[in-house]
């Protein structure tokens, strides 16, 4: 990889035709659906001159009620076996299996970030859960937030959902505009029935546009269905899974058999499985599977950040988690940040934010931005920490080797040592910095760095001077289970004054 992304969603269409009354055949396929599907969080036909929908979609993509803003990221897909006695046996194998485990920790990343957006609060995650379907089950995580924002707000924020579409989202896109053929139309978009409850309150249900059919005024069908596209997927079993999710619709066209299941098992209580479900968010950050209540540090409260976004939206939950601490934080894009910005003496920490692409290429803006900011910073005598990307910027201006890994960390925990403290901590990059030589001082505009070394991998795993620190792992991430306690030792470490040498 070049660092572009975690996670794609590539999708495939078939096409047919039909001279059918388009409101016609739009109940009679919803009459199907009605009777062959189970599990769907919505059953609907929409027919409008020119256009008509029909569809038994399994996720909600957001919905807002009495303040509460809810997501439901489902990822990760079991086909269920045509012999029942493989039923049981094969669906323990999925709950366990690795890359359909991190496929769903990933995209709950992802909407985190639009949480953290969007929810004073941050976002609380329950689950895992099963979404059983008539021949396919999911597992999905529930996100629950707290909100004042206008559902048209909420709704254009939370646009698309990375579970059909990748992330990080803004380069998720440019892949999929890269390799899909036409644009999506519907695909992967979302319906939304916006009224009022009965104190006068706005009220949002927006479903995601999976699992359905359009009928242009032409007559052309088209049906869509794509994977998730993750660093352990299986091209055959990726396509498979593509014709499976497309089967169901397929069916009710007429196009496919109606496939009879033969048996009626509740996958949930199969012996087990609630167990290995449950299992998973051991690993997890208890930060976001709790009631995130301010926790302010005393030395760091009221301590002013700016937080730059390097086009990957991170930044909400670092900027999230800063404010945990007390401080205040405030995000802005980098296009939007210039040397003298930095240099406002308001600001007592810059935090240079995570982002996709290559640190060493010269030829992009953003790094050439993080690079000046950084210098700027730096050559001020003011506090710095720079995440990510914005690490390997850093590593990069102290003289370190910037190379691409062999297999890249792409939605992966890993545990490692930050100076004597070891940490689980979620990565996600394709670049690493190399350690300097044994003996060999590194500094970075004037200041001794001392870095933290991950010696399976090689890498530079952090960095840390007067003033500037710097991590190469997500701290904010879902997967980071210490990532508080390092963001909280990061942030002191570059926003406090060093204690004095007591000799």
């Amino acid at each position: 990889g070049n660092g572009e992304g975690a996670n794609f969603v590539i999708r495939r269409d078939v096409l047919a035709r039909t001279a059918a009354d388009p409101a016609t055949a739009a109940l009679t396929w919803l009459r199907t659906l009605l009777t062959d599907e189970r599990g769907a969080y919505w059953t609907f036909a929409v027919h409008t001159p020119g256009h008509t929908l029909v569809g038994a979609t399994p996720e909600r993509h957001v919905s807002v009620r009495d303040g509460r803003v809810r997501m439901n990221p489902i990822s990760g897909t079991f086909r269920h076996p045509l012999d029942v006695r493989d039923l049981e046996p094969d669906f323990r194998s999925f709950v366990k299996d690795t890359k359909e485990t991190e496929e769903l920790f990933m995209v709950v990343d992802e909407e985190m970030k639009m949480m953290a957006q969007i929810c004073s609060d941050g976002g609380r995650i329950t689950g895992p859960y099963l979404k059983q379907m008539a021949h396919l089950t999911h597992t999905e995580y529930l996100l629950d937030g707290s909100s004042e924002a206008d559902v048209r707000d909420v709704l254009r924020a939370t646009m698309f959902a990375p579970t059909v579409t990748g992330s990080p989202m803004e380069n998720a896109c440019t892949v999929i505009r890269r390799h899909e053929p036409a644009g999506r139309g519907y695909y992967s978009g979302v319906l939304a029935l916006v009224d009022l409850d009965e104190e006068g309150g706005e009220r949002l249900d927006a479903p995601i546009l999976i699992r359905t059919a359009h009928v242009d005024a032409a007559g052309t069908v088209t049906v869509s269905a794509g994977a998730t596209l993750v660093r352990h997927s299986d091209p055959r079993s990726e396509v498979a899974e593509t014709a499976a999710k497309a089967r169901g619709m397929l069916a009710a066209l007429g196009l496919r058999p109606r496939r009879e299941t033969g048996y009626d098992v509740q996958l949930a209580s199969v012996p087990g499985v609630a167990e290995d479900l449950a299992a998973r968010n051991e690993s997890l950050s208890p930060f976001w599977l709790s009631p995130q209540e301010a926790r302010p540090d005393p030395d760091l409260a009221g301590r002013r950040v700016l937080v730059v976004d390097a086009e990957d939206t991170w930044t909400q939950m670092l900027a999230h988690m800063v404010r945990h601490v007390g401080m205040v934080a405030e995000v802005r894009r980098w296009e939007q940040v210039g040397p003298q910005d930095v240099l406002d003496p308001s600001w007592d920490l810059l935090l240079l934010g995570p982002g996709p692409g290559d640190p060493t290429d010269l030829g992009d803006p953003r790094i050439v931005r993080l690079r000046a900011l950084a210098e700027a910073r730096l050559g001020s005598g003011t506090p710095l920490l720079a995440v990510c990307l914005s690490h390997q910027v850093l590593a990069a201006m102290a003289g370190l080797e910037i190379v691409k890994l062999d297999r890249p960390n792409q939605g992966v925990q890993i545990p490692v040592d930050l100076w004597g403290q070891v940490r689980r901590i979620g990565f996600y990059n394709t670049f690493v910095a190399r350690p300097p030589a044994p003996g060999e001082q590194v500094s970075v505009g004037g200041r001794p760095l001392e870095v933290a070394v991950h010696e399976p991998d090689d890498a530079v795993v952090g960095m840390r001077g007067s003033g500037v620190a710097s991590i190469q792992g997500h701290a904010e991430s879902v997967l980071s289970r210490d990532g508080l306690v390092a963001l909280h030792g990061l942030l002191r470490h570059a926003a406090l004054p060093a204690p004095a040498d007591p000799r």
